[in-house]
């Protein structure tokens, strides 16, 4: 993988990482504010239907946090781009797509059809 490609991806997950980061702190500080008294129960049961809605995807962006620290780490150590599985080169357009994956394509679909096929 070229230099400035590498250089590309380091700063996009550098940067999305901040983001979600900032977000989580929003978040909590958000939870952490006396709570409402809400005289009617729909209303209450509503505000903990939006703050379990809000937790399930801060829950979902945290595992993305810890991927995009992995994929920073396989950047700084000379991995990023190169499939865990067979070794060989994951294309850039793949990680484009998606930019914390550790496997090509082809070993990525295969790790599914066999999930698929055992039911997991």
């Amino acid at each position: 993988m070229k230099k400035k490609d590498v250089e590309y991806f380091g700063e996009f997950l550098t940067k999305r990482l901040e983001e979600l980061l900032s977000q989580a702190d929003d978040t909590v500080s958000g939870m952490n504010d006396p709570k409402e008294n809400f005289p009617d129960p729909t209303d209450r049961a509503a505000l903990e239907a939006d703050r379990n809605f809000m937790l399930r995807i801060r829950d979902r962006e945290s595992k993305l946090i810890r991927k995009i620290k992995s994929a920073i780490e396989r950047i700084e150590n000379g991995t990023f781009g190169v499939c865990e599985t067979c070794g060989g080169e994951i294309s850039i357009k793949r990680l484009k797509a998606r930019p914390v994956t550790s496997q090509c394509i082809e070993c990525k679909s295969k790790e599914e059809a066999l999930e698929k096929a055992l039911g997991l």
